[in-house]
């Protein structure tokens, strides 16, 4: 039986897997991806370096594979940013991401003028830097001539799909992360838009994550070394792409992500949007199904800043990051890391919040800022849990998935932390599997989201949280919390 082929567009990497009907991962292929920061608040990146990286990130999965025979195409990607294109679908420059805090300072402005609760009944969250309905605004305000020039927005997934079918889509699941969305009806949010004044106009038709979109051109069937006309669907935003692979299909399942960013991820049969706006509620890649969410955006981006400012000078430095932190015990001897290096989302929603190491002293060297990052991170995703937890999100189990996870020493302090067993999946590339998944579902090669997650159930290894670092842990998790909140009072000063 042929392959399929799944495209995982992250924010530092793009990456291509393709996996056979049993759900057998046959090859893989990664390529990096730059993001420019031309100001100190800005994150935008290159569509077409979107293309030209996955290209060459198919090209890589197919000839480690060793097949080119592939029965349908996926994709996922990161959320909540875009590209604005002109009539002839070019990009106008470069596109802005989910990190992008441009639109921060208009995001009081715009919960009262639309109102908080509007925003969370509505689209299942409240408005965050980074966001399309927030940058749309900004643009409005300051760029206005982009928009007009403007033909349509899209995803940067979406970007990708047009680049493979020459057709203009988005999916519903990435839709509903934009603020603009109705996550009730599914469809794109009237009353928002014209509260915003964003411009309906600019928004893609849409399309459930299996629905076929398109299918392969000729000229991309050339670029990517594939046969033209493979059916390609609409695919899905990243953390629902590793749902599916991971059987989270419906209430009681959750994942915990750490990869550049951190997510709590709980799936619902009903749109259950938190009346405190700490979390989001958005649109899963299986028809009728929601999830809650809860996102750390600077998770394995801290480690990432570590291991630049130290410059350990390794061919794996993020081994020697976990041996160094190793080399401290749990609390890191009273050192605390606040991870809002740019800006903050769950549970406090504050993109204005910036990081801090706080209880150093003399005694403290490099292992100890590697233990502290690790800590701080699983604390910030335990207030995130916490979170969800009160907002009526229901877990029986955690899935801990993403590469930052594949650290024992980084499982381990997160099991201690949460004080609950994390299973984790031993299995790469989830969302990229995912996308691949959606492919299949849409070509009929599975008959249901359920038979393809079944197909490719992962190998689940526990990690059981320790009693003892627990309770200690309780205690840094306590101190981190008082810290967080003196830190972002001395921020609003």
């Amino acid at each position: 039986m042929a392959a399929l082929l799944g495209i995982d567009l992250g924010t530092s990497a793009v990456k291509a897997v393709v996996i056979d009907a049993d759900g057998r991962l046959l090859g893989t292929g990664t390529r990096e991806i730059t993001m420019e920061v031309p100001q100190p608040n800005r994150a935008e990146q290159d569509p077409e370096g979107w293309w030209s990286n996955a290209t060459m990130a198919v090209r890589a999965a197919m000839h480690s594979a060793g097949r080119s025979d592939i029965a349908a195409i996926g994709l996922d990607g990161h959320m909540h940013g875009f590209a604005l294109l002109d009539a002839q679908w070019r990009p106008l420059g470069r596109a802005i991401t989910w990190a992008d805090q441009r639109s921060a300072d208009l995001i009081p402005e715009l919960e009262e003028h639309v109102g908080l609760a509007t925003f969370l009944s509505i689209a299942g969250t409240r408005p965050a830097a980074g966001f399309m309905a927030p940058t749309m605004v900004w643009l409005a305000r300051h760029d206005p001539g982009l928009l007009e020039a403007a033909a349509v927005a899209v995803l940067p997934k979406d970007y990708l799909r047009l680049r493979l079918t020459g057709e203009v889509a988005t999916d519903i699941s990435d839709a509903s992360a934009t603020a603009l969305f109705d996550i009730g009806a599914r469809t794109w949010s009237v009353e928002l838009c014209a509260r915003l004044a964003v411009p309906e106009r600019l928004l893609p038709p849409l399309l459930e994550s299996a629905q076929i979109a398109g299918r392969l051109t000729a000229e991309a069937a050339s670029a990517l070394g594939l046969a033209p006309g493979i059916p390609v669907v609409a695919g899905s935003a990243d953390q629902p792409a590793q749902a599916v692979a991971n059987g989270l299909l419906g209430p009681g399942n959750g994942s915990v992500t750490l990869g550049t960013g951190g997510q709590i991820l709980v799936a619902t049969d009903r749109p259950l949007a938190d009346a405190k706006g700490r979390i989001h509620t958005f649109c899963h890649a299986v028809p009728d199904r929601w999830y809650q969410l809860g996102a750390t955006l600077s998770a394995g981006l801290s480690l990432r800043w570590l291991r630049d400012r130290l410059r350990l000078g390794s061919d794996n430095p993020y081994a020697n990051l976990d041996r160094l932190a190793n080399e401290v015990p749990p609390g890191a001897e009273g050192l605390i890391f606040l991870p809002y290096l740019v800006g903050e989302r769950s549970p406090i929603m504050d993109p204005t919040a910036t990081g801090a190491f706080v209880g150093l002293t003399l005694h403290h060297r490099r292992a100890h800022l590697a233990r502290a990052v690790l800590e701080g991170v699983a604390c910030s995703l335990r207030a995130t849990r916490d979170a969800v937890d009160d907002a009526g999100g229901a877990c029986d189990a955690w899935l801990a998935t993403g590469n930052g996870l594949a650290s024992p020493l980084w499982r381990g302090i997160l099991a201690d932390v949460f004080g609950e067993p994390l299973s984790y999946v031993d299995a790469p590339e989830r969302s990229g599997v995912g996308a691949a998944l959606l492919g299949g579902i849409g070509a009929e090669v599975y008959g249901s989201f359920d038979e393809a997650s079944e197909a490719v159930r992962p190998v689940l290894r526990m990690t059981e949280p320790d009693v003892e670092r627990t309770a200690r842990y309780e205690k840094v998790y306590a101190r981190y919390q008082r810290l967080s909140a003196l830190l972002l009072e001395a921020g609003h000063d």
